[in-house]
């Protein structure tokens, strides 16, 4: 029998998750079934438990359960417990292990994808959740100018930009503090775009020449995109590359294979 994987969220209805998996499984050779599970709001532990009962071997986990998978782990990464956040559950017979792969995929979108310097770039990271958590490790490595972390809760920025400051330079602030002040890249960590809605950016936090990335996606613009292009910003991307590189990543940890990325990255852009 095929090997279970799952993705879980809260929505989940539009991931693209079982589709890259399972064209990833095709170009390995490898058997796996993968599928979207939609976990209650209230309920994802239980419903973790219900998928290793189930026979699962691993899951990937998206918006909002990525701190509460945290959590539950019985073992973490390094990754995952610098960030504080799982994006990518494995099980066997010591229990849950927990790993993040978000800012791996990210980092390789950016640098191979688009082509965006990080080093000593000033880098806007949005919202102070998971996916801020998964993200920030990797982009510190590449040794940005500053990273500033901007979110609704000042305090929980804060805390987060405390959390990394061995690694380099992170400053942290509510959305307002952002007023005159520029950034070369400017990266989307909330979920607002999944509900239409986008953070209070005061005008002129994109510098010329600036990158506006969304982890997010979808068809056309998300809404911070949208926001960015209506303010001139010209360099527009969506985290679809990010998710097919997460997904590699994580592929990787479960099967100790690298699937091929970019004719998986082209298929879903036309798709």
């Amino acid at each position: 029998m095929a090997d279970r994987y799952c993705v879980f969220g809260n929505p989940i209805g539009h991931s693209k998750s079982p589709a890259i998996h399972t064209r990833f499984a095709q170009l390995t050779g490898e058997d796996i079934v993968y599928e979207a599970r939609l976990a209650p709001l209230d309920g994802f532990a239980a419903a973790v438990r219900d998928f290793i009962a189930e026979g699962g071997r691993g899951a990937n986990v998206t918006v909002p359960f990525k701190e509460e998978a945290f959590r539950l782990c019985d073992r973490l990464t390094p990754r995952a417990q610098l960030a504080g956040a799982v994006n990518t559950l494995s099980f066997d017979d010591k229990g849950v292990l927990g790993d993040n792969t978000d800012g791996a995929g990210l980092v390789r979108d950016l640098l191979d994808n688009l082509q965006a310097a990080l080093t000593d770039r000033r880098i806007l990271l949005l919202g102070a959740g998971g996916a801020a958590r998964g993200a920030l490790g990797p982009l510190l490595a590449e040794q940005p100018a500053q990273i500033v972390i901007a979110n609704r809760t000042a305090a929980k920025a804060e805390a987060l930009a405390g959390h990394f400051a061995s690694l380099g330079a992170v400053g942290a602030c509510g959305y307002a503090a952002l007023a005159g002040r520029g950034f070369d890249v400017v990266i989307n960590a909330t979920s607002a775009s999944l509900g239409g809605d986008v953070p209070p950016l005061p005008p002129g936090v994109f510098a010329s020449g600036a990158l506006a990335y969304d982890m997010m996606y979808g068809k056309g613009d998300t809404p911070f995109l949208a926001l960015a292009r209506a303010q001139g910003v010209a360099r527009l991307s969506d985290g679809l590359g990010m998710l097919v590189g997460q997904a590699a990543e994580a592929f990787f940890v479960w099967r100790g294979l690298r699937p091929p990325t970019q004719t998986v990255l082209a298929a879903l852009r036309i798709s």
